[in-house]
């Protein structure tokens, strides 16, 4: 009963895949497909003094206007979540803001690899099947899930209001809406999608799609999973300095910020880049970062914004200082606790364009907001989902020794090898099926939503990913979940990767033995996870032995001494090394 249980939990991203494409079909029957605005049928969102004015769930409820405003869901604002951009209705409260899906056909434009969609079901979890006509006549169907506004999953959820206005008056309850991405077909232009006929008494309700774009001409050289909302300083009128370490080379450069979880926009004054020199000192002046052509941005809750692109050479294979001012007071942040590098904060004020590193006067060891740096050009991405032997604990600090930065150089050095970026989305102690941090609020456990939660975030939208190797399930077996119901949730996270296009490969999982939860009982379940993995039953494109690797020979429920970090579970940097040094580089290439 607990796959059931967890099965509901992942309803934001069911696999939506692709039919055979046919030859040119016949085109949409009636008067041909309208702008989505065109088809609104419902009222979902109202003034909190008038809530009457919406009826979002057919019993007189609906969303707060206030709320989306105070999360910085403006009508008419486009907003970047889960890699789309998405533009909310430009309506006024109570006026039609939705289409409640019912197999109408929308007009839309646009070649990339998935299509995104601004949902929520009322009544229930809505699901229904629909279709993607492309402009050479041929068809996809995809098929979705919109959870429910007031019981669905926060952790899946874009975000989360504070309110639900009903005709009783206002209720201190949780309101959602979700953004769901299926896979498109690659390089055929979509002329218009039919919404999905949601069966039952659940409605499915569309505010806003469009298509997620491929990222061509920008390869990810560094990446840090959101792995929770957590306390940070608090900071105000500070301007944070975080140190990370490039794999990829190239001539342009841009960031991104997630603010991922929150609840409330934060406001980015002004944003550099530089190459470091030592600390938190670079080597020149920094160059300014914009957004949009201002110097800074605001991002909503829940969203993520790209700086625009900067000519600016970026080393492989070195550390960049990226420095951002945070004129408000922030008291939590979307953040990646375990870092392993020392970062930097500043005295009061604007101090991104500092060389000298003298104001930065405190220091931190998170990476907080900071998602992604990209470079110009390049090979595309290698991306590695993983927990805390991917994020590198156990290897020392501030030096790069985590398996992904020894893969990187590995990539670096080797001639003839196509020079991939290599993203680190491990988080420590995450979980392939279960949540470690509930999705929502301010708290102090870090270990991120499920890989299965994060996998659409972290792996399908980051910039140009070409392969995933999927490292993880330690942490589910150790907290007592069968090896079967990790199995089952590995060959989802396959199957919705190979669905848009990536390679895939699995590693085994490395022995434990020693550890206070590595019992007997957790080692014949890894056993059973990593004997499904090399019989190939799982769906994976290829199989990396890590146990073979770092396992003892005498005892193999152990690492080897040599390999261990000291605490029987993580590996030390010889460990690490050892597991980058035997990826078969051929089995990257996607």
């Amino acid at each position: 009963m607990r796959r059931r249980a967890w099965g509901t939990a992942v309803v934001l991203a069911l696999l939506g895949g692709l039919a055979p494409v046919g030859a040119a079909g016949a085109a949409p029957p009636g008067s041909g497909p309208l702008p989505l605005e065109r088809l609104f049928d419902n009222r979902a969102i109202s003034d909190d003094a008038r809530p009457g004015d919406a009826d979002f769930d057919g019993s007189g409820a609906s969303l707060s206007a206030p709320d989306l405003a105070a999360a910085g869901w403006t009508p008419g604002r486009t907003l970047g979540v889960e890699g789309a951009r998405l533009a909310l209705p430009d309506t006024r409260a109570g006026e039609p803001d939705n289409v409640r899906a019912d197999g109408q056909w929308v007009r839309l434009r646009g070649r990339g690899d998935a299509l995104a969609l601004l949902v929520a079901g009322t009544g229930g979890a809505a699901r229904g099947t629909g279709t993607v006509r492309y402009r050479d006549g041929s068809r996809s169907t995809y098929r979705l899930t919109a959870p429910d506004w007031r019981t669905g999953p926060l952790a899946t959820k874009a975000v989360a209001l504070p309110h639900v206005n009903t005709p009783d008056g206002q209720r201190a309850e949780k309101a959602r809406l979700y953004v769901v991405t299926v896979p498109l077909a690659r390089g055929r232009e979509v002329a218009s999608v039919r919404l999905p006929r949601a069966p039952g008494a659940a409605d499915l309700h569309v505010f806003a799609l469009s298509v997620r774009p491929l990222a061509t001409g920008w390869t990810g050289t560094w990446s840090a999973s959101t792995a929770g909302y957590a306390p940070v300083g608090p900071w105000a009128d500070r301007t944070v300095r975080l140190v990370v370490h490039t794999s990829a080379g190239g001539p342009r450069v841009r960031i991104r910020l997630d603010n991922t979880f929150a609840g409330a926009p934060v406001r980015v004054g002004s944003a550099s880049v530089a190459v470091r020199d030592a600390g938190a000192r670079a080597r020149g002046a920094p160059v300014a970062l914009t957004f949009g052509g201002a110097r800074g941005a605001e991002i909503p809750a829940g969203a993520r914004v790209f700086s625009d692109p900067l000519r600016f050479a970026v080393p492989a294979g070195a550390d960049l200082l990226v420095s951002f001012h945070l004129p408000g007071t922030v008291a939590a942040a979307p953040l990646h606790s375990q870092a392993l590098q020392t970062s930097y904060v500043s005295e009061p004020g604007d101090h991104a364009a500092d060389g000298s590193g003298a104001a930065y006067t405190s220091t931190v060891r998170v990476w907080p907001l900071l998602t992604g740096v990209d470079v110009a050009g390049g090979a595309g991405s290698v991306v590695l989902l993983g927990d805390s032997i991917t994020d590198g604990v156990g290897s020392t600090p501030d030096t790069n020794r985590r398996w992904p930065d020894v893969l990187a150089r590995r990539l670096l050095e080797e001639p003839g090898v196509p020079r991939h970026g290599v993203l680190n989305q491990g988080v420590s102690a995450n979980r392939v099926v279960g949540d470690r941090y509930p999705g929502d609020g301010v708290s102090t456990d870090t270990g991120g939503v499920s890989a299965l939660h994060r996998l659409d975030r972290d792996v399908l939208a980051q910039t140009s990913a070409r392969t995933v190797v999927v490292f993880q399930g330690i942490n589910d077996l150790r907290a007592g979940t069968p090896a079967a119901e990790v199995l089952d949730g590995l060959r989802e996270i396959a199957a919705r990767a190979r669905a848009r296009g990536l390679r895939v490969v699995a590693a085994t999982l490395v022995p434990c033995a020693g550890e206070a939860r590595c019992t007997a009982a957790v080692d014949a379940e890894r056993s059973a996870v990593n004997a499904a993995l090399r019989r190939g039953g799982a769906g994976f494109d290829a199989v990396l032995d890590f146990d073979a690797v770092l396992r003892d020979p005498q005892l193999p429920a152990r690492l080897l001494p040599r390999y261990d970090s000291g605490d029987h579970l993580h590996p030390g940097d010889a460990g690490l090394a050892a597991l980058a040094g035997a990826v078969p580089l051929e089995v990257l290439r996607g």
